[in-house]
């Protein structure tokens, strides 16, 4: 069967090295809220400022390397990026202390940061912006799959090992090392020495942004101010009586449904309005934080971490895609690096304040959870009425 034009090299490539460093990263994710305050001692508190502050720092690089990849080429700040990765990974399962583990989150998220940008510019290289909704949402289902085995890795090691989570910790440096490996094999049509020496390609990687990218940027990073950390969420699911081993399972589910859903979803935008599918994303995570927040355990915890993983899954590559076809090829490094890096921000202070209302009223999260679930619902009505025009 002849492969499709949009399947290019660098889409297969890097979507096994995203399958490979996300099976790392969920491997140990789900693991780090009970590390923190069962191994370590750490208030509930501390688990959104350590995601917070993680994601500021990556949101920080996120602007930094988008912005210079234009320029100085995509390929050597995307391995770097899934290098540094791999080293937090490591002082993570090193930690025995949190303000350590806190050093090694933010070092494997300055990773993610560096090659976020970059690695999004490349998947989108010679590639028809009619086909980019089929090459991110491919790229997040396979992401995601790594995201669905990585837990499962867990779930394995901890029924292997009777619960021993360190050791859990440094299995997953392995598949983060691989993934640095892999990126050797991605093509970049971006070099310094090109962009040195035609003035054309300067000048493009120099020219302003368009204004319909900066509404649509400004409308995403102003949802993305009621979305936390999901180590809160599973915090959550911890503290209404979930075990490790049944937290790891819930989230697998979360993934599951993220990863089955990604492709179809990105698939859709090339067809619909993005900011159509969006707001279907958008409810579900109203129903799923809403939901989180009034149960108290039981199979429908299962049921609302399904339906939230259809969040990510009918808005992550479908916001990539829409960001990438409102800029021209020059500066989609730059433009993905603004986004993400606005966006990341937007996280910090959304795992600031939900971390600091966390035990208030009822407690265990139900208020950032109802608030937040909220503010999804009414986004999601806005994207299907006033957003339209966005798409």
């Amino acid at each position: 069967m002849q492969r499709p034009e949009w399947l290019t090299r660098n889409v297969g490539v890097l979507s096994a090295v995203s399958l490979t460093q996300d099976a790392a990263s969920e491997l140990l994710y789900p693991l780090l809220p009970i590390v923190l305050t069962v191994v370590l001692g750490a208030p509930a508190a501390v688990v959104g400022l350590v995601e917070g502050v993680a994601e500021g720092a990556a949101a920080l690089f996120k602007y930094l390397s988008g912005r210079y990849s234009d320029r100085v080429g995509r390929k050597p700040l995307v391995g770097t990026g899934y290098g540094l990765a791999a080293m937090g990974k490591v002082v993570v399962a090193a930690a025995a202390v949190w303000p350590v583990l806190l050093v090694g989150r933010v070092i494997d998220r300055v990773g993610k940061g560096i090659r976020g940008a970059p690695r999004d510019a490349l998947l989108a290289e010679n590639v028809h912006v009619s086909d980019l909704g089929k090459v991110f949402g491919f790229h997040r289902a396979a992401d995601t799959l790594g995201a669905v085995i990585g837990p499962l890795a867990a779930l394995a090691i901890l029924a292997a090992t009777h619960d021993n989570i360190p050791l859990a910790l440094w299995i997953a440096v392995i598949p983060a090392t691989l993934s640095v490996v892999l990126v050797l094999f991605t093509h970049d049509d971006v070099s310094a020495t090109q962009v040195r020496r035609d003035p054309v390609k300067r000048a493009a990687a120099s020219q302003r942004l368009p204004t319909a990218y900066v509404e649509v940027v400004t409308v995403l990073v102003v949802i993305a101010l009621a979305n936390f950390p999901d180590a809160l969420v599973l915090l959550r699911v911890s503290e209404i009586g979930f075990s490790a081993t049944g937290v790891v399972a819930v989230y697998v589910v979360y993934n599951l449904v993220y990863a089955v859903v990604s492709y179809p979803a990105g698939s859709l935008s090339d067809r619909w309005p993005r900011s159509r599918v969006y707001a279907i994303g958008l409810a579900c995570f109203a129903v799923g934080y809403i939901g989180l927040g009034l149960v108290d355990g039981g199979w429908l915890v299962f049921v609302l971490m399904a339906v939230y993983g259809g969040f990510n899954g009918f808005t992550d590559g479908v916001g990539k895609a829409w960001i990438s076809s409102l800029v021209p090829s020059a500066v989609r490094g730059r433009a993905q690096g603004v986004f993400q890096g606005l966006a990341g921000g937007a996280v910090l202070v959304a795992g600031l304040w939900a971390g600091l209302t966390w035990t208030s009223g009822p407690g265990d999260g139900v208020v950032p959870l109802l608030l937040a679930g909220a503010v999804a619902a009414a986004a999601a009505v806005w994207m299907v009425t006033v957003g339209r025009r966005l798409s």
